[in-house]
């Protein structure tokens, strides 16, 4: 029997007709207007606390509920719309508002803090409505959302079990998409004995405590960013001038520009993804480092980081182990460099990334840095391999973790 595994999206094309297309839009008009109508009643709010202390005010769903309420009686044009959409445009303003001010109540960093809701523009944000069960039903392969609105569903593969909420958006070709979440089972796969460490790099993607398990960086962006620059210099021949509509010219640019980026981060989905499958279908227990690659956007290496997708690449790893019921064990990334996996001992300084091999001080060990990183993972882990290969005997129980 197979247990829970929690909850998955699947997401899959839509076909949407001129009228369906015109109906989704007025939907998202209206649904934008509320998020609005949010963030100016949170600002309001916000404002009124700071100048009356002795009298605060709340911004909770309740309260907004009871605005949307009142904004449908009076208003026709809002009322035309459906209700579902509306309400959970409410409930993800005040889940994005929570979020915000927990952080500021946590002192974190700016850097580290989720921002507070902004006004979202016609122009700038993409259109995007969330539907609960009783916002929407399948009949006939055809997706039909409350408001008479029915679109057809390219399935690609069969939904495991009954959705219970659906989000369709356009992207920024243009193109729509239904995104279901349903509830997924594990499913497990054959025991192989096998433990795997993993450390995250830029010269290569992942470097693994098994050889066959490398990941190269596959350099889908670098393959990509003649042809990029090329669409990039026709849109700047052709910029409008400030205040005036973009010429055909221009918009088509910039479609070629947003395909390739596109194209580009599917390649990276689908080089992480069949990496992240290889990699847990050969190994019961794997320690990843929780590498979090923001702080390289300000480096010198930020193309190259941006191009080998490491939050992407780990997220994948990550999903695929909880799909297939595999021990996935995050170790935190201090001093991963410079611990030695042979003997503990760690050096007094860091090491600069151009020495690529590290000696040992204390032991006198010596390899390649990413590698001794990768059975650092292994040893925080308290996955430490019992041979040089990380294979442990068949029926032997894997270590818990320290």
């Amino acid at each position: 029997m197979t247990k829970e595994a929690g909850h998955a999206r699947f997401t899959y094309r839509l076909r949407v007709s001129s009228t369906a297309r015109t109906a989704l839009e007025s939907e998202w008009d209206r649904c934008r207007w509320i998020w609005n109508e949010c963030v100016a009643k949170s600002r309001q709010i916000h404002a009124h606390n700071r100048a009356h202390t002795d009298d605060k005010l709340t911004c909770g769903p309740a309260q907004l509920d009871k605005m949307l309420t009142e904004a449908r009686a009076n208003l026709p044009w809002l009322r035309d719309g459906a209700s579902v959409p509306q309400q959970q445009t409410i409930r993800d303003f005040a889940k994005s508002r929570s979020k915000a001010l927990k952080d500021i109540e946590r002192r974190l960093p700016m850097r580290q803090r989720a921002g507070m809701p902004r006004h979202k523009k016609k122009r700038d944000a993409d259109p995007s409505l969330n539907y609960t069960t009783r916002g929407f039903r399948l009949k006939d392969g055809r997706l039909h959302l409350a408001g008479g609105i029915a679109v057809t569903v390219v399935w690609s593969r069969e939904l495991p079990s009954a959705p219970s909420s659906v989000r369709v958006y356009r992207d920024s070709l243009g193109h729509w998409y239904a995104s279901f979440v349903v509830p997924t089972e594990v499913q497990p796969l054959p025991a192989t004995g096998a433990i795997l460490g993993v450390d995250w790099g830029v010269k290569e993607t992942a470097t693994t405590t098994s050889d066959d398990h490398d990941l190269p960086h596959a350099e889908h962006g670098k393959k990509a960013a003649q042809r990029l620059a090329h669409y990039q210099r026709m849109m700047a021949r052709r910029r409008p001038a400030k205040g005036r509509a973009a010429s055909k010219g221009y918009r088509k640019a910039q479609r070629q520009a947003a395909k390739l980026h596109k194209k580009v981060a599917r390649q990276r989905q689908d080089t992480g993804r069949k990496w992240a499958k290889k990699v847990v279908r050969d190994h019961d227990a794997i320690a990843v480092e929780d590498f979090r690659p923001k702080f390289l956007t300000k480096t010198t290496m930020a193309r190259k980081a941006a191009d080998a997708a490491i939050g992407a690449t780990k997220t994948a790893l990550i999903e695929m182990g909880r799909k297939h019921g595999r021990d996935i064990r995050l170790v935190h990334p201090a001093h991963t460099t410079m611990d030695c996996a042979s003997c503990g001992a760690r050096t007094k300084h860091a090491l600069p990334l151009s020495e690529r091999i590290y000696t040992c001080t204390a032991c006198g060990a010596a390899s390649p840095r990413d590698k001794n990183s990768a059975r650092v993972m292994l040893i925080r882990a308290g996955l430490n391999p019992a041979g040089a290969e990380g294979v442990r005997p068949p029926g032997a129980p894997l270590p818990e973790a320290a």
